[in-house]
Parts: C-alpha cells; sequence; structure tokens
C-alpha cells in the first residue's frame, strides 16, 4: 500500500485535496467530527471521525502519515475553535514526523490597497483576520523550533464542486443561473477579485506537499488573473447561452438580516473584500513548481457540469 496521506476536513477543500491524492495513487484517510462524508468507501481513502482539537486523538489518526492535511473549514460563528484544532492537528503530524501542509485564505492581511503576495505583513484588524494570522504565524513559529515541518498555501473565494451554499461563488451564482433566476452577490461587483478553482487549490496543497523547498513558507495557490464579480457572473449565464442576472444585496438588507441570522453578523466586518479591489498575485508559486491555474472559462464550465450532474442524481 502506498504512503498515508492525513486529510483534516471533508468539506469542499478536503474533498478536492482527496481527489487529487486519488488521481496520484495515495492512501487517503479523511477526518471530520462524525465519520459521514459525501463520498463512498474503497482501497484507497478510509474514513476517520473525531474531535481534531484533541491532540491524543489526532495522533492516533496520523500515525504512519507521510503529510498531513488541514483543511477544516468552520462557520463564521464558530471560528474561535480554530486555534485548539491547529494545535491539535501539529500535535498529529508532529508525533507522526508528517509534513503538514495548512490550507489558509487571505484575511490575515487584512483591507490592503495593491495586489497581496506573500511577503505582505499579516495585519488584519478584524476578529477573524486576527484569528488566522494567529494561527499562521504560530504553524511558522513551529516550523522554526523544529517542532514540526509546515508549509502554507493561502487561496482566495474558491468556487468549483462541493462549494455550494458557503462560498460566494456557490449556489448563490451557479445554482441560481441555471435554475433561471438571478445571481446574488454583495460588495461592489464591479471591483476586481481573484476567484479561486477549487480543483487548482486541492492540486496546489498536494504540490506543497510534496516538496521539501515549500516548508517553512506560505504560498498563494495558482488562481486565474483577478476579474470583476459582474464578469464572473456574466461568464456563468454566458455558458449557458442566457442573458446574465445579478442582485446585489444592499448594506441596509445586510445589515437587518445580521440581526437575525449570527453568520450574516459575522459576514460584515469582511464585506471589504467584496467592496474595493481584492487581487491575489500567484505568481511566486507557479514559477517555483511550474503550476498554472485553470482558465477561468474551463473551470466556470466544470462547475457548471458538476451541478449538473449533482441535480440530475
Amino acid at each position: 500500500m502506498s504512503e498515508l496521506h492525513v486529510v483534516f476536513g471533508t468539506g469542499p477543500l478536503g474533498l478536492a485535496v482527496m481527489r487529487e491524492l486519488r488521481r496520484r495513487g495515495k492512501h487517503v484517510r479523511m477526518v471530520n467530527r462524525s465519520s459521514r462524508v459525501r463520498f463512498e468507501k474503497d482501497l484507497q481513502t478510509e474514513i476517520g471521525g473525531i474531535d481534531a482539537a484533541d491532540p491524543g486523538r489526532t495522533r492516533e489518526v496520523c500515525e504512519g502519515a507521510a503529510a498531513v492535511y488541514h483543511c477544516i473549514g468552520l462557520p463564521y460563528p464558530r471560528w474561535t475553535e480554530f486555534p485548539a484544532i491547529a494545535t491539535g492537528i501539529v500535535a498529529g503530524a508532529a508525533s507522526a514526523g508528517a509534513k503538514l501542509v495548512y490550507a489558509d485564505n487571505l484575511y490575515g492581511y487584512g483591507a490592503v490597497d495593491r495586489p497581496m503576495t506573500e511577503e505582505m505583513p499579516l495585519n488584519a484588524t478584524t476578529k477573524k483576520g486576527h484569528i488566522r494570522a494567529g494561527i499562521a504565524q504560530s504553524l511558522i513559529s513551529a516550523h522554526s523550533a523544529g517542532r514540526v515541518r509546515v508549509t502554507i498555501g493561502r487561496g482566495s473565494d474558491f468556487f468549483g464542486p462541493f462549494a455550494t451554499e458557503a462560498a460566494m461563488m456557490g449556489s448563490r451564482v451557479f445554482g441560481r443561473a441555471l435554475a433561471g433566476k438571478s445571481a446574488q452577490a454583495v460588495g461592489n461587483p464591479d471591483r476586481l477579485h481573484t476567484y479561486t478553482f477549487i480543483e487548482d487549490f486541492g492540486r496546489a496543497l498536494v504540490t506543497l506537499g510534496e516538496h521539501d523547498e515549500a516548508l517553512g513558507k506560505a504560498w498563494h495557490v495558482p488562481s486565474a488573473p483577478a476579474i470583476t464579480t459582474r464578469s464572473f457572473v456574466e461568464k456563468v449565464f454566458g455558458e449557458l447561452r442566457k442573458p446574465a442576472k445579478l442582485s446585489v444585496a444592499p448594506h441596509f438588507a445586510i445589515a437587518l438580516l445580521g440581526r437575525l441570522d449570527k453568520n450574516v453578523r459575522e459576514l460584515q466586518e469582511m464585506l471589504y473584500q467584496f467592496e474595493r479591489d481584492f487581487v491575489m498575485d500567484s505568481r511566486r508559486f507557479e514559477s517555483a513548481f511550474d503550476a498554472h491555474p485553470l482558465p477561468i472559462d474551463e473551470a466556470i464550465r466544470q462547475t457548471l457540469d458538476w451541478y449538473r450532474n449533482r441535480s440530475s442524481s
């Protein structure tokens, strides 16, 4: 049997990592709280349910692993749980002597006025930005101290298979477009925004896990050039040969809904990402590993195919 790779998190990104590992013939162990996942077991994939914040349990599931991938996602109201989860996963990877690949986002940079690069300081002022920055800094410190070998892959708002309700470019765009309804967005749809295809993200994380030169650093995963949200939506409708329809939620509506919905209330501090240009530069990764994102038109086409197959199954 091939070397073991352990993936914490069975959400969209964890599943994308799993698909890429299986394409490369790896033995995969998927880990979440419940052991319930949305794929069938096979000889390449194991399923385990544990609390990732429990170091004793993470050591058990990581035993024998060559690489560990932290792809756990949580709803905004539960983000305070992230530091304990990171600590638990570090314990598991360190015990196994495995590489730890951490899937990060761009929140730690905060609101900036130029394209984001890996050299930028983590100066976020938002609560969730502080959490993300703190975890990334603690992981790099653990690497520098020799406790565990770490690399970090950062992506922007992602879209693609299984990225449905929680994704900005999920069901509110692809699902509604297929149903003949207006796509829904927030912020200013005419500002530039980087969107990351989930398959590119998963492939990049596996690549980082395979290369020792990636260790001790954060990397921006290959993503197509930034476009406006309006242009993204037009591409989706264009693939469907339909006129584009876009509805943008006004600020007052988000504020009112936030009084009733915790997720929407937590979203408000992050709206700056959609009210100004939000551009990620991934050239360093692309140059170092000769890796490039799928063209956005093809990524949108594949995503629409997944939504069609999902609705017909």
